[in-house]
């Protein structure tokens, strides 16, 4: 989907060639932006996101009965089910059940909603478009899958509770799709505050909205690289926290701080203590970001901005040539007060902090800087925090 589409209408379009007639809703879920607090939220840790402007969208017709009927629109490609068929994955994953490449992200929704006593479906005929890029680090599936929730709530008349919708979401994602991430991506999409970033505590599941000064901008950063998640080193970095937390005897890289890690150093893999120490230094920057931008200290984010980059790089490794590449763009580009990679890494998006009247010239910059390093063609998007995923205003 082109900048200058609107998705709106584009999507309502569409639904009415393929069904004949004009949608009776219209949902979007936003994807996400991370500005600080990377690889932390499945360590129960903190995490400080904002929900994009760029979204996950479906304009739908609720059913009667429980078939769900969707076009993708940006695949050009059609599917079907039934809500009952998706209740008999088991909740484990099966390797061995039948795979339907995007649509399995639909009949994933269906099943989570449906697990554990949840919610009773109807289907809806639908057609699902995003502007989110794909395998970016912008949590383009976590949209796809809130959006589709949305759909079914209203074709079902259930009671969207942000944190729930969450949760089944992370079950989607973790126990159909296959991959093993926290559950940060899922409820800022549900719960993301427009204007403001989110404070999320990946623990308890609390939030809190923290201002971003008007006299700076986030800019995304997209390398032009990609990566798949469940094929890439996440899972690992996974296991590897997991272990640390053993040896330090906690539940989770939460709860341990720099002076427990560093006694029980000489016990430690030296590459799990990097990726401890890279964990445990990342929440506290999280909470010193959350100190700094609501005392209006945007060069202090910046700053930690670029440290978290760092240790990303160096501590948990997930860093890239060409986020390396676009982070150095970015901060030699003028008004940058900070940058760093985004997402779980690999490829895909940095961001960066920009002061707002720099933001002309930080843009031509920050992308001529980074096509002569790398040969690669960036795009710079300035994003707009927006609110979670639910029924599109008209």
């Amino acid at each position: 989907m082109s900048a200058g589409d609107d998705p709106r209408e584009r999507v309502a379009r569409a639904f009415e060639r393929e069904y004949g007639g004009r949608p009776e809703a219209l949902v979007r879920a936003p994807g996400r932006v991370n500005l600080i607090g990377e690889h932390t939220d499945y360590n129960d840790g903190f995490v400080l996101p904002m929900a994009l402007d760029r979204a996950a969208w479906i304009a739908l017709t609720p059913r009667s009965d429980g078939v769900v009927r969707l076009l993708a629109l940006d695949l050009s490609q059609r599917g079907v089910f039934d809500v009952a068929s998706a209740r008999r994955r088991d909740a484990r994953g099966d390797p061995h059940a039948e795979q339907g490449g995007w649509l399995e992200y639909p009949r994933a929704v269906a099943w989570a909603l449906q697990d554990g006593g949840g919610h009773t479906l109807r289907g809806f005929d639908g057609v699902l478009a995003s502007d989110v890029p794909r395998a970016a680090g912008l949590s383009s599936s976590a949209a796809v899958e809130l959006a589709v929730a949305a759909a079914f709530q209203v074709s079902s008349a259930f009671v969207w509770d942000e944190v729930d919708i969450a949760r089944r979401m992370q079950r989607a994602e973790n126990h159909w799709v296959g991959v093993a991430s926290g559950i940060m991506d899922q409820l800022v999409g549900a719960a993301g505050v427009a204007g403001y970033a989110l404070l999320i505590d990946c623990r308890d599941l609390s939030t809190r909205p923290v201002p971003l000064s008007a006299d700076c901008a986030v800019v995304v950063l997209d390398t032009a690289t990609r990566r798949g998640l469940v094929g890439s080193a996440y899972n690992e970095r996974r296991s590897q926290c997991e272990a640390a937390a053993r040896a330090l005897g906690v539940a989770a890289l939460r709860d341990a701080d720099g002076a427990a890690l560093e006694a029980v150093r000489e016990a430690l893999d030296p590459l799990v203590y990097r990726r401890a120490r890279h964990v445990i230094g990342e929440n506290q920057r999280v909470l010193d970001a959350v100190e700094a931008l609501e005392a209006g200290a945007s060069a202090a984010f910046g700053r930690l901005m670029d440290a978290s980059h760092e240790s990303l790089r160096h501590d948990f490794e997930v860093s890239s040539e060409a986020l390396d590449a676009i982070v150095a763009a970015a901060r030699a580009a003028p008004g940058c007060l900070g940058a760093r990679m985004t997402g779980a890494g690999f490829g895909g998006c940095a961001v960066a902090l920009v002061e707002r009247a720099a933001l002309p010239a930080f843009l031509s910059a920050a992308a001529e800087a980074y096509t002569r390093a790398s040969g690669r063609q960036g795009e710079l998007l300035v994003a707009t925090p927006s609110a979670g995923a639910g029924i599109a205003a008209s």
